[in-house]
């Protein structure tokens, strides 16, 4: 069926989970990712209207980039505001120093940060240049810091070609924190062009854990292109499992996938 979110003409189909989770489609990428970033503009106006910041878990990687875009032009254009807004990132490499451009730290502000009026201090990324002996204490300070803010209104999510979320790759818990993790070699391989190799790739990354991401009031999980189809099918059209922790989603309340046709083509 065909149902107008937001004037935004996607389609939603059903995904026969035990939340019933919310699906939408769109042949265009432009246009899911403007839907996205929209829901996240009126969440940011809902809480400025009763003086409450607003908390956003961000992610990497080519899924958000056009979400940013609209958000940076809802910001020059519409004069949205990001004063009352909060960010945590979900993920970063570790043996990565935040001027490095592979870092998510130049990722973030070369794509949002830097073209918005968001307070610098409102701004948090997980470190990838700790010490070793400071890695398990930022992980804990990460965990009180969102739990210090309420919590995430909203979690945006990639979902990567293992079923990671964040860097929670295969065999990561339903139970799992902000910690340190060992990267899959798949995850390597497909970051390798952006590091002139695989063997340039950081082996290891901090990253929000799948109860972290779980505990968002709202998450949407975008996906495009064909090459996502497989994962997004064992991730939502079978039992959860921890070999594919995207499945986990499954158990949340409150989660809409929104997707280009290519990506959703194995879900119907």
């Amino acid at each position: 069926m065909q149902t107008n979110q937001n004037n935004f003409n996607l389609k939603s189909f059903p995904i026969l989970t035990k939340q019933k989770m919310a699906a939408f489609q769109h042949p265009q990428k432009t246009v899911a990712s403007q839907y996205v970033a929209h829901k996240i503009a009126e969440k940011i106006r809902e809480k400025q209207n009763v003086n409450q910041s607003c908390v956003l878990g961000l992610a990497t990687g080519s899924s958000p980039v056009l979400v940013y875009k609209e958000l940076i032009r809802l910001h020059h254009e519409k004069g949205l505001s990001f004063q009352n807004v909060v960010t945590f990132n979900l993920d970063e490499y570790c043996g990565l120093q935040k001027e490095d451009e592979n870092s998510y730290h130049y990722f973030m502000n070369h794509q949002l940060f830097n073209h918005i009026d968001i307070p610098k201090e409102n701004i948090h990324i997980p470190a990838g240049d700790l010490k070793e002996e400071e890695v398990q204490q930022f992980c804990l300070n990460y965990e009180s810091l969102i739990e210090e803010h309420g919590g995430l209104d909203i979690q945006v999510l990639g979902i990567g070609r293992t079923g990671h979320i964040g860097f929670n790759e295969p065999g990561s818990g339903f139970d799992s924190v902000t910690r340190r993790v060992i990267l899959d070699e798949l995850t390597i391989s497909d970051a390798a062009n952006d590091f002139g190799g695989s063997e340039n790739v950081p082996k290891q990354a901090i990253t929000m854990g799948v109860k972290t991401i779980l505990s968002a009031k709202k998450i949407f999980l975008m996906a495009w292109g064909a090459k996502k189809a497989d994962i997004l099918e064992e991730s939502f059209c079978r039992p959860f499992s921890h070999d594919v922790p995207a499945s986990f989603l499954q158990a949340h309340h409150n989660v809409e996938l929104v997707l280009d046709n290519d990506a959703a083509f194995k879900m119907q």
